[in-house]
């Protein structure tokens, strides 16, 4: 009858032993799949949480492009994009909306007027920077123009003359708003030369509008460049011997010998001004010599009546007689 009873309260125990393990476990299994609940519900809020991007949008206008030309806008915007992370992300790679201004119901004259937006997905909120922008809205005017060709002549080499400059546009389309055609004085394709040139340039010149003071005008020109070609050649030219003589000199007792190892230079001028010329007269300023210097001399083209020389500086020995 003892043992009955021992072996009764062992089973008992026992099992009572087993029953908290279990306890223990489920409890620890509970905590466990709550935790990763947690940590799963973490994860999803950060893919879902809101973010604010700003970037540029092209801007276009809705108006009657035949009737009216509209100027003062910008050609871009800003846009602030809130929204859901991955949507504001797309929207701003893949830019698959649209920004404009609505100037259908506008007419002529100076207008502010509200940016607006198409496309955008409804989860997302915006603000353009700016809001508004001010339009000018002219009637729209076609003109055809005359081209010529403008360059510095300063930069053509001494001795070296330009012939007449060619485009390969004799006439130009111009649209813009009546106002500033009427401004219009010339269209000219400014031709880029590089200073003392000395050959012939081929090249591709901006065409431009200018009004009486030679400032640009708003308008649309048709075509926007020119190719221009523009002859450069020696002009009439012939060696001629050098002439030299002292300046500055204030005594009549005061006398130089002037010497140099260039005996005689090309000069370039037209025909009639080389006929005229049968030395080349070279002042050489003897004030400060005491006694013997050398000095580098610019040949005047102006003392001679000529376009110039040929080289055009020479050096010269100057010596002090007494």
């Amino acid at each position: 009858m003892k043992q009955w009873l021992f072996k009764n309260w062992a089973y008992r125990l026992l099992s009572l032993f087993f029953a908290i393990l279990l306890f223990m476990y489920v409890g620890s299994t509970q905590s466990n799949t709550t935790n990763n609940r947690s940590g799963g519900s973490t994860n999803s809020t950060s893919l879902t949480s809101d973010r604010t991007q700003t970037f540029s949008v092209p801007l276009s206008l809705t108006v009657n492009s035949n009737k009216y030309f509209v100027t003062g806008y910008p050609e871009k915007v800003k846009v602030h994009l809130t929204g859901p992370s991955a949507l504001v992300t797309t929207t701003a790679n893949t830019q698959n909306f649209k920004a404009y201004a609505d100037l259908s119901k506008l007419g002529v004259g100076e207008h502010t007027v509200r940016i607006q937006q198409d496309g955008l997905n409804n989860d997302l909120r915006y603000r353009f920077e700016p809001a508004t922008i001010k339009v000018d809205i002219q009637p729209r005017e076609t003109v055809t123009y005359p081209l010529t060709v403008q360059y510095s002549k300063r930069n053509i080499a001494s001795g070296y003359q330009a012939g007449q400059a060619n485009a390969d546009v004799k006439n130009v389309k111009i649209t813009g708003a009546s106002d500033q055609i009427n401004r219009i004085k010339s269209v000219v394709a400014q031709l880029n030369v590089p200073q003392n040139a000395k050959s012939s340039i081929s090249s591709q010149a901006i065409i431009e509008a200018l009004d009486s003071k030679q400032n640009t005008v708003n308008v649309v020109i048709t075509p926007a460049t020119a190719d221009v070609t523009l002859p450069i050649t020696p002009g009439n030219s012939k060696e001629l011997p050098i002439k030299l003589e002292p300046k500055g000199v204030t005594d009549d007792n005061e006398s130089f010998t002037l010497t140099s190892a260039t005996k005689r230079v090309r000069v370039f001028g037209t025909k009639a001004e080389l006929s005229k010329l049968s030395s080349v007269k070279v002042e050489v300023d003897t004030s400060d010599v005491k006694k013997t210097s050398t000095k580098r001399v610019v040949l005047d083209a102006k003392l001679n009546n000529v376009k110039g020389f040929d080289p055009e500086k020479i050096t010269v020995k100057i010596t002090r007689n007494n």
